[in-house]
């Protein structure tokens, strides 16, 4: 956990997961948990800018972040320092757990990108999916991985983040 969390009421520490080690832990504004999805605002918690080639995570960015218990992603709203909306960044996780000021959530390689405006639409990682080798080691849980990869891309293409995210 990080400094002082337990001190600060509405924050929550999120720790992602890749492989039994943390991959990066960092706070955000816990803005509701209802018991099955837990929604967090984080500022970009990388080292300087990310650029993808079809978006750039820099400093300033703002991740509206929303997590299920009961499903298999975890879907992250981007905006600009600006206010303004790039789009959704989607990590295939396990369902989340919290305890506490503690988010905990298992990255499973695969990810999927919605630009703002819907016209770009894209599956992420497959091959490191592919080379994590959880199809052999954990098959049910890499069939659920493949099925929630489909139903975001189904949902992005439909546009239909809004009411997922409402």
């Amino acid at each position: 956990m990080s400094a002082n969390s337990a001190d600060r009421p509405g924050q929550l520490d999120v720790v992602l997961v890749k492989a039994g080690r943390t991959k990066i832990r960092y706070s955000g504004e816990l803005l509701r948990d209802d018991g099955t999805r837990i929604a967090v605002r984080a500022a970009w918690a990388g080292s300087g800018v990310r650029d993808f080639g079809f978006v750039r995570f820099e400093p300033g960015d703002v991740f509206t972040e929303y997590y299920w218990r009961d499903r298999w992603y975890a879907v992250k709203e981007v905006r600009s320092a600006t206010g303004a909306l790039k789009g959704w960044y989607c990590d295939i996780t396990r369902p989340a757990e919290r305890s506490g000021p503690e988010l905990v959530v298992e990255d499973l390689d695969l990810d999927l990108w919605r630009s703002a405006d819907g016209t770009d639409v894209r599956r992420l990682d497959e091959d490191e999916f592919a080379e994590s080798g959880l199809a052999e080691s954990d098959p049910e849980a890499a069939s659920a991985a493949l099925a929630a990869l489909d139903e975001l891309e189904s949902l992005a293409r439909r546009g239909d983040f809004a009411a997922l995210l409402a």
